[in-house]
C-alpha cells in the first residue's frame, strides 16, 4: 500500500512524519499541553523542530510534565539545574521564560477559566481551516497570530512574538493549514 499524501516538511524523518500524523493541526484543549507546545515552539526559535522534538521528552521530565501550577514555582536554584542539562536547549533566557510564562498562564486561566478558554476566544472557539496548495502559500504569521502575540506578551510571555505564535496556533490546531494534498487537511 502506497504512503498517503502529507505536507512536505513532515517527510524529514520518522518523528517529524508522527508528529505530523498524529498531533500537528489537531486541536489541543488541555492547559498542560497547551503550555508544552508554546514553550516548545519559543525553545524552537533560531533551530529546528526537529532538535526539539529529540528532546521533547527531556523537556517533559524537566518541566514537571508542562504542570503550569508546578513550574510556577520553580527556583532559581531549580533553573540552574535545568540549564545545566543537556537533554535541552540550554538557553537562559529561554528556561527563564518558561517558568514566568507559567505564571503568567495561570493568571490567565484565572482570569478566563483556563488557558485554553482564552486562546480559543481569539478564533471562535473553532478551528481556521486554511487551504494552501503549496508551501509557499503557508505564511509565516498573519494579522491574527500578531494580535494573539501582543497581547500574549501584554500578559507577561515571552519567547512569543508573531512568528512563534502562528508555529504555536498550527501546532495545537487553531490553524489547519495542512495542504490540500496532505491525507490531513481533512
Amino acid at each position: 500500500m502506497a504512503e498517503p499524501a502529507r505536507c512536505g516538511w513532515a517527510l524529514g524523518s520518522p518523528a517529524m512524519t508522527v508528529y505530523h500524523d498524529k498531533e500537528w493541526g489537531v486541536p489541543v484543549h488541555d492547559d498542560a499541553v497547551l503550555f508544552e507546545f508554546i514553550t516548545l515552539e519559543g525553545a524552537q526559535a533560531g533551530l529546528s523542530w526537529q532538535t526539539v522534538l529529540n528532546k521533547r521528552e527531556r523537556y517533559r521530565t524537566v518541566f514537571a510534565g508542562f504542570d503550569p501550577a508546578r513550574v510556577a514555582r520553580f527556583t532559581p536554584k531549580k533553573i540552574e539545574t535545568i540549564l545545566a542539562d543537556a537533554g535541552v536547549i540550554r538557553h537562559r533566557g529561554k528556561i527563564e521564560s518558561t517558568v514566568s510564562n507559567a505564571r503568567a498562564i495561570l493568571a490567565i486561566a484565572k482570569e478566563f477559566g483556563s488557558f485554553d478558554a482564552y486562546l480559543w476566544s481569539f478564533i471562535g472557539g473553532k478551528p481556521l481551516v486554511e487551504r494552501p496548495k503549496t508551501m509557499a502559500q503557508v505564511p509565516a504569521s498573519t494579522p491574527l497570530a500578531e494580535a494573539l502575540s501582543k497581547d500574549l506578551r501584554k500578559r507577561g510571555l515571552r519567547f512569543v512574538g508573531p512568528t512563534i505564535v502562528y508555529s504555536f496556533m498550527q501546532a495545537v490546531g487553531l490553524v489547519n493549514d495542512h495542504l490540500t494534498s496532505c491525507f490531513r487537511a481533512r
